[in-house]
This record gives structure tokens, C-alpha cells and sequence, in this order.
């Protein structure tokens, strides 16, 4: 007895200059994260014992962030709903920098992310990123 594996590829897609430039763009969001990470990690060392809970929350979400990025760079369309919720999460940031815009981390964060989210939707687009909900297509039929 043999099973037909459900595959969802697009190889013909993957050589498109629009998707390699998208697939460029997540892998650079993804770098970019991870000097954050890094630097995160640095300030976390020298973080008093009262923010040093909040900063290790932080460290920890640039690894997850930067662990997303790199998987929308690897399979960009087969990662349904990753990348809309990155791009919530990132645009949830945003405003939420923008709300409270008076303290100088929440405002420098901001500014960020809204770079951030430009380089992602660009990426979506450029990647067709939408395609990733389309149900898989059995290579053999």
C-alpha cells in the first residue's frame, strides 16, 4: 500500500526576482533581529534585578521574532497565518509605541518596527505570502 504525500511547493515561484528579493528582505529582518537579540542580551547583563524579568521577555521575543523571520525566508508560502501574525504583532508595536510616545525606549521602538513592518509587507507581497493558505496539491494526481 502506498500514500500520496501532500505537498504544497512552488518551485517555478521560488526563482521569481520578486520573490527572491521578498525572501531577501525576511532574511534581513531576520539579521536585523538578531543583533537585537544580542544587544538585548547585553543589556540584560547589565540590567538591575527589578527590569531584568522584562528584559529577559524581550531577549526572548527577539529570538522568536527573528525565528519567524528566518522561516518566511526559508518557506515563504508554507507558513499560512505566520505571516499575518507577524505583521499583527509588529503593527501591535507600533501603536502601542505610538501611544505612550513620551518615553524615549517605547518611541526608538516605534520607529523600528515601523520599518519592520514596511520590510515585512513588502516581503509579503513580493512572496505572495497569501498563497501559503491554499490547501496542498497532491503531486501525484
Amino acid at each position: 500500500m502506498t500514500t500520496a504525500t501532500a505537498l504544497r511547493t512552488d518551485h517555478t515561484a521560488l526563482a521569481r526576482p520578486a520573490d527572491r528579493i521578498g525572501r531577501g528582505l525576511a532574511a534581513v529582518a531576520a539579521l536585523a533581529t538578531v543583533v537585537a537579540f544580542v544587544n538585548g542580551l547585553l543589556l540584560t547583563l547589565d540590567a538591575p534585578d527589578d527590569r531584568l524579568f522584562i528584559e529577559g521577555w524581550r531577549v526572548s521575543s527577539f529570538a522568536i521574532f527573528a525565528g519567524l523571520f528566518a522561516l518566511l525566508a526559508f518557506r515563504p508560502r508554507q507558513s499560512a497565518g505566520v505571516w499575518e501574525i507577524v505583521l499583527a504583532g509588529k503593527t501591535a508595536l507600533v501603536v502601542f509605541g505610538l501611544a505612550i510616545g513620551d518615553v524615549a525606549e517605547a518611541r526608538l521602538s516605534a520607529i523600528i518596527d515601523i520599518g519592520l513592518v514596511a520590510v515585512v509587507a513588502a516581503a509579503y507581497v513580493l512572496c505572495r505570502g497569501w498563497l501559503a493558505w491554499r490547501p496542498a496539491t497532491n503531486p501525484t494526481r
